[in-house]
């Protein structure tokens, strides 16, 4: 399945992807609020991970192309998280793109074509999305896409305790939301 917008194209992953998306996991600017940068075979890892889900379920997180250019700009899409987590089970909306894609907009294009997808097409209840406390862009993309601040608050079992990244804020969309309006306003 591939998806477009206006400006980009959300698609299963090929192989030509696998070494910009090392090089953005290898970025300190990209990887700043994620605890560690990812190795060459931890990129490899979630490249066949992300991969193997598509062809799977039909959907999941995306390579995002700009179309205009055809270049690889970073990742897009929904995912069930990996790791458990106090509100669970869920399937969340998430992004990272590389520096050069930032400011454009692109992550909250994205994102609300990722959410018609779960809401019209996979017909969920609920999208999440989370982040470290500390990740303001991200947070402002959750907002501009509609999601709320859910209240819940929690520690990510998957950062080390005393780590200034641990404490994550969720953020939530739902279907009723959605459908009344709220939804479709972003999307269009």
């Amino acid at each position: 399945m591939a998806i477009e917008t206006e400006r980009l194209l959300l698609r299963q992953w090929r192989d030509s992807d696998l070494a910009p998306l090392t090089e953005m996991n290898r970025d300190p600017q990209v990887m700043r609020y994620f605890p560690d940068l990812l190795t060459p075979e931890q990129s490899r890892e979630a490249w066949e991970r992300m991969r193997g889900w598509i062809d799977e379920h039909g959907w999941g997180l995306w390579a995002v192309e700009e179309i205009a250019s055809g270049g690889f700009i970073g990742l897009v899409g929904l995912a069930v998280p990996r790791v458990a987590l106090p509100f669970m089970p869920c399937v969340e909306v998430g992004w990272r793109l590389r520096p050069q894609a930032w400011g454009r907009g692109y992550a909250s294009e994205a994102a609300k074509r990722a959410l018609a997808l779960a809401f019209d097409e996979l017909a969920r209840d609920e999208v999440v999305s989370f982040t470290s406390l500390l990740n303001l862009p991200s947070q402002r993309v959750m907002r501009r896409i509609g999601m709320r601040d859910a209240g819940r608050d929690f520690d990510h079992p998957s950062v080390p305790e005393g780590h200034p990244l641990r404490r994550h804020g969720l953020y939530s969309l739902k279907a009723t939301e959605w459908r009344d309006g709220r939804g479709w306003a972003l999307a269009s």
